[in-house]
């Protein structure tokens, strides 16, 4: 039986005069779209743009929700809100690209949280249940987007989501499991073949290995490529084709 494997990106992070990314390239090569809501990347043009390109092509759409913080990219940790009014942030951000998507005729299947927002939360437990019970009193059949065999896999089960168990192609990963700090050596990778090597170990032994070396079995339902740096387009279709070499299925989860 042919493996299936989703192949998704974080876009329609452009707002304004200032454009982040190639989305149109990307969405030729993806398989799902995770898409910046407003609070730090994104506005309701750039939403609606992407969405329809998305549309057009046959794409999956997700909210990509962050803190609010369009100064430093969603990237700075924001502290002093409980796990609900985080939860509330997430939702609105959610809500706004289903608006967004039912005017254009599509529809948001899945949320996947965004910079220091997902760090916090892959290691809260308290901010991670949060999250769930929020995407999960807006609709449970909302998947979840999650690192595996951490605290958002954990609150994703607490509270009855569907999951897409997530790994990174152009991230380093520390003994914990989770990434590698952007600040370290080596944690983002720029090299399309080895980012794509990367990923096969990963699919081959269903593991994901650490810089120390460790493999940390995990399931794998989809891969991630950024879509906020130069390489990001031809990595992207570097890994899909040799994904499709491999005998891989290139499908949405």
């Amino acid at each position: 039986m042919t493996a299936t494997v989703d192949l998704n990106s974080d876009m329609g992070e452009s707002y304004g005069a200032y454009a982040i990314g190639d989305d149109r390239a990307m969405l030729g090569i993806v398989t799902s779209a995770n898409i910046a809501c407003g609070f730090h990347g994104g506005d309701p043009l750039v939403m609606r743009n992407a969405v329809v390109l998305a549309k057009e092509k046959g794409i999956s759409i997700g909210a990509h929700p962050s803190f609010l913080d369009l100064w430093g990219f969603g990237r700075r940790q924001i502290l002093g809100d409980t796990p609900d009014e985080v939860g509330q942030f997430v939702l609105y951000q959610i809500g706004a690209l289903q608006a967004v998507a039912a005017a254009a005729g599509h529809r948001v299947t899945h949320v996947k949280l965004h910079g220091a927002l997902a760090n916090m939360a892959q290691v809260e437990d308290d901010l991670a249940d949060g999250v769930a019970r929020a995407i999960r009193a807006l609709d449970r059949d909302l998947a979840f987007v999650v690192m595996p065999g951490l605290a958002t896999e954990r609150a994703g089960e607490r509270a009855g989501l569907r999951m897409a168990r997530e790994v990174y192609a152009d991230r380093s990963y520390g003994e914990d499991g989770n990434l590698t700090p952007r600040k370290n050596p080596g944690a983002v990778i720029h090299d399309p073949a080895e980012a794509t090597r990367r990923v096969l170990q990963m699919l081959g032994e269903k593991a994901i290995r650490t810089v120390g070396g460790t493999r940390l079995p995990v399931a794998i339902d989809s891969i991630c490529v950024h879509s906020d740096t130069p390489d990001a387009v031809t990595m992207a279709g570097t890994l899909r084709a040799a994904l499709e070499r491999a005998g891989f299925e290139i499908a949405a989860f």
